[in-house]
């Protein structure tokens, strides 16, 4: 029992030495943490600081550059530029409000120069008189003037519609293909795609002005070679002088057609109602995008048949199965595609 007794105070004493070395252990660790803490929480602050307002700087970074990359108006397009003008509210370029004139064609000018002034001159002046010597040699083979007159005025009429369809096949093609930066037709192709943004530009032109871009593929060059190709026969060539002539003429009865009554002379008003030049409700129709059809600036007589027909819409079908370009009035207007490509060729 004794035993006992001194065994338990033992014990109870061992039980006390271990609970005040363990709080003291505890005592000295908490010690150590705080020193710890108090030594090290200012570098450690200091370092998450560095790094957030590096994260941030990173952060303004991209967002400048983002916002940089996040163009606020359309992308300014040049007439350098495919279709550069189809589709005005991508194009960068607005139409104007009324009749106001707008050149879009770097370089180009509404002033007329002499050159211009003697490059259509000697070029109107030599068809002209290239047609009038045909028709004095046609006279001279019939051996007859009644005869010569006639066959002549059938070659002239039916280069004046031969003119009106080929009028309508360029206007489509520089419409819908090509850009200023086009080798030959580069200039033309930029003025056509052009007038669709700022139309009435044309009315503003003095004639030389207006047609001299012509005069180099409908030029003397031109009507010598095909003239030589015929053997320079007079029937043959006298239908290539008179077209050639007409071809560069369209573009004058292409302004007319944007002029109202008064602004011009009552002869064209005579001409457009006998419909031996472009009529200004014929025209309109084709300055309605996606400025698919009355390609036609001559006379317009072609313009039904070809719309009707869809000759237009298999040449386009033809162009991209051949080279996968599609053209503008495609671009505008996806439904035209769609059934261009499904064989519907009807407007």
């Amino acid at each position: 029992m004794r035993f006992s007794r001194c065994a338990l105070l033992i014990i109870t004493a061992s039980m006390f030495e271990h609970a005040s070395a363990f709080s003291s252990i505890n005592s000295s660790r908490h010690n150590c943490n705080h020193s710890i803490r108090t030594n090290v929480a200012t570098p450690q602050k200091s370092t998450l600081s560095s790094s957030f307002a590096v994260d941030e700087e990173e952060k303004q970074a991209t967002a400048i550059v983002e916002e940089d990359s996040i163009p606020t108006t359309a992308v300014q397009r040049s007439y350098l530029d495919d279709g550069f003008v189809f589709g005005l509210e991508g194009s960068g370029l607005e139409r104007p409000t009324g009749k106001e004139a707008r050149v879009v064609v770097e370089g180009d000018s509404l002033e007329t120069q002499p050159w211009q002034v003697a490059l259509v001159s000697a070029t109107m002046m030599f068809h002209a008189a290239f047609s009038a010597y045909n028709v004095h040699e046609v006279i001279g083979q019939t051996h007859s003037t009644p005869l010569g007159l006639t066959e002549s005025a059938v070659a002239i009429v039916s280069s004046w519609v031969m003119a009106d369809l080929g009028s309508g096949i360029l206007h489509w093609s520089v419409d819908n293909y090509g850009n200023g930066s086009t080798p030959v037709m580069g200039n033309i192709i930029a003025a056509f795609q052009g007038h669709h943004s700022a139309p009435w530009t044309i009315t503003e032109r003095g004639f030389c002005n207006n047609v001299y871009k012509l005069c180099t593929p409908f030029g003397i060059p031109t009507v010598l070679a095909l003239s030589y190709l015929t053997g320079f026969a007079p029937l043959p060539s006298l239908f290539v002088a008179v077209f050639c002539a007409m071809e560069i003429l369209s573009q004058e009865l292409h302004k007319w057609s944007h002029m109202t009554k008064k602004e011009v002379p009552g002869w064209v008003n005579w001409m457009q109602d006998a419909g031996l030049s472009i009529p200004r409700t014929d025209h309109a129709n084709h300055h309605k995008a996606p400025y698919e059809g009355n390609y036609c600036i001559v006379s317009g007589v072609c313009n039904p048949a070809l719309d009707q027909s869809g000759f237009f819409r298999r040449l386009e079908h033809l162009v991209y199965n051949i080279n996968g370009v599609e053209s503008n009035s495609w671009k505008l207007d996806g439904a035209l595609r769609a059934k261009t490509l499904n064989g519907d060729y009807s407007l």
